[in-house]
């Protein structure tokens, strides 16, 4: 299997590496009132995780055939992505790497799905760990079979997906191996037939290309962002300088339980994820996710002209994620870089042309006169 696209059976609070064993006392939380939280950013301090490879990318395609319905005024009625991505994660200046990522573009094959199973299919995710790489490669294994195990998946998903981020953080606490200190920012793109759900705690980030446009997906949960900033006051937390309690430039990450109290109870530091569900269109090209090494040096406007570029000039997402953080290196990025980018269409984005404009402009005979006459002098 390709770099990032394992992910691994589990369910439990015994661990064999990494890993549950069984599925029992991880309790599913209950649809709450999600409103009151909103942004952030994070530290990452920490020891360096084992053995893992200085830069990684990989390209993935699942050619999922594309079925659109013609109505009787010639316009498409129904409309399905075909999905295919590429990825580069790289330690950029650091010394070490935490972050890890997930690419899966055909989950019907990957999840050994029944026929009634939604198609097409997709599962992407950037985990960008910090004290210790720990808490970012459990999620990476774990988060998509807690999402589809979920008793609410596929008729709730968004309740599957939010219960997944709670019972990954809870698995966290409960780990034996797992160093409790580690932590890690989760963003997930989950892409059932036309419906994308995008799950976001902490400062990755997803854009969406819109016919060259750039469409933010999710909000950095920074804690000086105004919503968090008063979430974080109401539950007894300080900010100094950015960063939570004076330890973590995020204000929401899984794991880091050497900063929460008990399982269940509300903190500073949350672990809830928010949520954001978009219908692809026909204009919707493609989405990158994106590690904030990435976004602490390019816009989200200049990450999609970029990659619009390069997939009219080769049409190949891998070559644009590594030309995202060949770009972001360039700028000076001070942290791990991983990229994810993953295309809607085969096809590369058409040309965006600019209509003429058809108004006929006229000058006045007086007009006309006096134009003359400064010709003349001239």
């Amino acid at each position: 299997m390709a770099p990032g696209s394992d992910t691994s059976p589990a369910c439990g609070v015994e661990f064999e590496n990494g890993v549950f064993k069984d599925n029992k006392s991880i309790p599913i939380i209950e649809e709450e009132n999600h409103d009151e939280y909103d942004n952030s950013n994070q530290a990452k301090p920490g020891r360096p995780p084992r053995n893992l490879p200085v830069m990684r990318h990989c390209n993935s395609q699942a050619i999922l055939e594309r079925t659109s319905k013609l109505s009787s005024s010639g316009e498409y009625s129904a409309f399905l992505p075909t999905l295919r991505s590429g990825s580069c994660s790289e330690k950029g200046p650091k010394p070490y790497m935490e972050d890890e990522y997930v690419c899966v573009d055909n989950l019907y094959e990957h999840l050994g799905a029944a026929d009634s199973f939604p198609s097409p299919g997709a599962f992407y995710g950037v985990f960008d760990g910090h004290g210790g790489v720990d808490a970012a490669s459990f999620t990476r294994k774990n988060i998509l079979k807690f999402i589809t195990e979920d008793s609410h998946f596929p008729s709730g998903v968004k309740r599957a997906v939010r219960n997944a981020f709670i019972k990954v953080d809870h698995a966290l606490a409960d780990a034996k191996f797992l160093d409790r200190s580690s932590g890690t920012t989760a963003l997930t793109a989950l892409i059932l037939e036309r419906t994308m759900i995008v799950a976001n705690a902490g400062d990755c980030r997803a854009v969406l290309g819109k016919r060259g446009r750039a469409i933010e997906l999710s909000k950095d949960h920074k804690p000086d962002c105004t919503s968090e900033r008063i979430r974080i006051e109401k539950l007894g937390g300080v900010i100094y300088d950015g960063y939570l309690n004076g330890q973590l430039s995020v204000a929401r990450a899984l794991g880091d339980w050497h900063m929460k109290g008990s399982k269940g109870s509300k903190c500073p530091l949350s672990p809830e994820p928010e949520l954001e569900e978009v219908v692809i269109t026909e204009e919707d090209e493609f989405i990158i996710i994106g590690c904030d090494g990435l976004w602490d040096v390019m816009s989200s406007q200049c990450a999609v002209t970029i990659v619009r570029k390069e997939l009219m000039l080769h049409n190949d997402p891998e070559k644009c994620s590594r030309e995202l953080v060949r770009e972001a290196l360039k700028r000076n990025t001070c942290d791990n870089l991983t990229v994810i980018v993953a295309c809607f269409s085969p096809d590369p984005p058409p040309r965006i042309e600019i209509p003429k404009s058809h108004r006929r402009r006229s000058i006045s005979a007086e007009g006309l006169d006096h134009l003359k006459g400064f010709l003349t002098n001239v």
